[in-house]
């Protein structure tokens, strides 16, 4: 697991864009694994301006989204059908048919949960995963508990979780109890995963993803099983890290060192 700790936030998430971009630029046509939630707003921003000025193109991209909330059809404000188009897909304009999501709405979620994870395979795998990490470790809506061998499939949201999501909703609306979600295991199967952290809320579950026994009670954990994922913090999200001294000598200021 490759550590990079930046100086604030906004360093973070242009290291994260950064690494996106590049993927893009070696592989044009790569399968991008997205996420969503407040941490990778700014990314998505970034990827935009990006590509507005010229410096990548995401049009012969293919993307799945790691989740959708059970009961909630595409064009509902809070679906993250919404959240990306409005976000991502819509300013650049991008394809739908390349543009993949769980369907929320779905008759048997459970079948659409299969469907979903077979459509990632037909696809050629992910090339590159996007992650966040909530405060309780998971990752997509993998919570506490959840089988590091599970497919993509419906969990029951937490109550911690849902509490955290419920600012996006309105006053009178009803946070959804399920969701549809990548598993642990498919987003294992991803080639490289990059996942994103920053704010003091995050940093003790940072430190459970990377230092921390692996385990279910931190969904997260799993990654330290990935060939080839690369973590980005900020110094506040990274401040519990034992090892914090050893990963700023790996890679100073977040940056990678060359041999020689």
């Amino acid at each position: 697991m490759k550590i990079l700790i930046l100086p604030d936030p906004a360093a973070a998430v242009a290291r994260c864009a950064q690494i996106i971009a590049q993927t893009l630029t070696e592989t044009p046509q790569a399968v991008l694994g997205l996420a969503t939630g407040g941490t990778m707003e700014p990314v998505y921003a970034d990827l935009v301006r990006r590509a507005e000025a010229g410096e990548v193109s995401l049009e012969r991209m293919t993307s799945f989204n790691l989740d959708e909330y059970v009961g909630l059809p595409p064009e509902h404000p809070q679906s993250y059908h919404t959240y990306m188009a409005e976000r991502l897909f819509g300013p650049l304009g991008l394809d739908p048919a390349r543009t993949h999501l769980p369907r929320g709405d779905a008759e048997d979620p459970a079948t659409e949960a299969a469907r979903y994870d077979a459509a990632i395979g037909q696809a050629g795998g992910i090339d590159l995963q996007l992650l966040g990490i909530g405060g309780n470790g998971h990752i997509g809506f993998n919570e506490p508990s959840s089988s590091l061998a599970s497919p993509t499939r419906v969990k029951t949201l937490t109550s911690a979780t849902r509490e955290a999501n419920a600012r996006f909703f309105g006053p009178d609306e009803t946070v959804p109890r399920f969701a549809i979600t990548m598993g642990i295991a498919t987003i294992l199967r991803s080639r490289r995963a990059v996942l994103l952290a920053t704010g003091a809320s995050k940093a003790s579950a940072v430190a459970a993803m990377v230092e921390g026994p692996l385990s279910a009670r931190c969904p997260a954990s799993a990654l330290q099983l990935h060939p080839s994922a690369t973590v980005v913090l900020d110094t506040e999200a990274a401040a519990e890290l034992e090892l914090r001294q050893y990963y700023e000598t790996v890679h100073p200021k977040g940056q990678e060192v060359m041999l020689g």
